[in-house]
C-alpha cells in the first residue's frame, strides 16, 4: 500500500466519503480517515477550510493542499499530481 500523508475528513453516511474511500482503497493508497461526527473538533476544522461550508469529504494532502468533494477523475488526478500513483 501507498505510504501518503494524506488525510480525509468524512462520515460513514456520506455517499462521496464512501466513494472516494473506495477509489483511494482501488488505487491501494493509505489515508487517514477522520470521522466528524465521532470528531466535532474535526467537523470545525471542515469548516475552517471550507470557509464555513460542511462540505465533505475534505482531503487533505501533504502539500498543503486540498479537494473538497472531489470527482474520481480530480482525485486521481491530484494523486497523479503528487507522484503518489
Amino acid at each position: 500500500m501507498a505510504k501518503a500523508d494524506i488525510t480525509m475528513y468524512g462520515a460513514d453516511w456520506c455517499g462521496d466519503c464512501r466513494r472516494s474511500k473506495r477509489l483511494l482503497e482501488e488505487l491501494d493508497v493509505q489515508v487517514t480517515h477522520i470521522d466528524v461526527e465521532a470528531d466535532k473538533s474535526a467537523a470545525a476544522k471542515v469548516m475552517e477550510i471550507n470557509g464555513g461550508a460542511q462540505s465533505i469529504p475534505v482531503i487533505v494532502f501533504s502539500d498543503g493542499t486540498h479537494l473538497t468533494e472531489p470527482s474520481d477523475n480530480d482525485l486521481k488526478a491530484k494523486l497523479q499530481a503528487l507522484s503518489i500513483i
